[in-house]
């Protein structure tokens, strides 16, 4: 298992270059699949769109909410491509990890003008209080 903060950090340094080359305006879809293929080729395991089961009061639903990409089985990544990032997509992105029992997640915002406005990096406190 590689190191969670090397990976997030291959992960910000391939959206930078990105947001760069392609800047905003593709589809979330695009995005997702070109920075999956670029960790993919520095022999990064990357997961594009991993379904996510829930269970809840003794119901179980699969399925439940998908993840755009999961990083070396660890990093939670969120794609957005829209102006400006609002505070329900955080929200999004904590739930997903909280769930998940995963440590960290990145958000992503590929639509504004610079990436540095649209980059969030979520952390998960997650702490079971009974074993």
């Amino acid at each position: 298992m590689q190191d969670l903060e090397a990976l997030a950090s291959a992960v910000v340094d391939e959206a930078l270059r990105m947001h760069r080359e392609l800047g905003p305006g593709l589809l979330e879809s695009v995005y997702e699949m070109i920075l999956a293929g670029k960790l993919a080729q520095r022999g990064i395991e990357v997961a594009r769109q991993v379904p996510v089961a829930i269970d809840y009061d003794g119901l179980r639903f699969d399925a439940a909410f998908r993840i755009d990409l999961l990083v070396g089985e660890q990093l939670l990544v969120e794609i957005k491509s829209v102006e400006r990032l609002n505070g329900a997509h955080a929200k999004q992105l904590l739930t997903y990890l909280r769930l998940t029992k995963q440590p960290l997640g990145l958000l992503i915002n590929f639509g504004g003008e610079t990436l540095k406005e649209g980059l969030r990096r979520i952390a998960n406190n997650y702490k079971p209080f009974a074993p």
